[in-house]
């Protein structure tokens, strides 16, 4: 597995692999969960949410970046960090891994050349969020393999 820094002809291939990714957790278990109001209100969009979001996820003026994970020139995996260096604080955005490569260590290493990108730009703390939903699992156990501190939250949503 290669780990390389975000190049801009990447992106396309990265917005596709968002979107297959996460695809499983907003029609197999946020969709359900919530019903088609609050769905089609918080998130009816979000392959077009993706486009955005990814597009946006490596401007390193802004102390945001990418690292990609690639195994014989396919993608694998990638991960996004921003660090706000005033503030000695660095964000995990979004880290997502091929189901083929899951359970394999990818996931670790990515937050570790995140991590290490972070510590570089004078990071102490790291943050990194995700679902408390069953999809989310893997990456809660993950996350506290690395050490990282769960702390509880609870998001509400209701149909007026």
């Amino acid at each position: 597995m290669f780990i390389r820094s975000y190049i801009h002809s990447d992106l396309p291939r990265l917005i596709d692999f968002t979107i297959e990714t996460f695809g499983p957790f907003y029609e197999e278990s946020f969709r359900p969960l919530v019903g088609e109001t609050i769905f089609g209100i918080q998130h009816g969009n979000w392959r077009d949410d993706y486009h955005k979001q990814v597009a946006g996820l490596h401007d390193p003026d802004q102390h945001k970046y990418v690292a990609v994970a690639e195994e014989n020139g396919v993608l694998a995996g990638y991960v996004a960090w921003a660090v706000e260096p005033e503030r000695r604080h660095g964000e995990v955005t979004i880290l997502a891994v091929a189901a083929q490569h899951r359970r394999e260590n990818l996931g670790t290493a990515l937050c570790e050349h995140a991590f290490d990108g972070m510590r570089s730009l004078g990071a102490e703390v790291v943050e990194i969020g995700t679902g408390g939903d069953d999809f989310h699992a893997p990456a809660r156990g993950l996350y506290e393999s690395l050490g990282c501190i769960k702390l509880p939250v609870a998001v509400y949503y209701r149909t007026l």
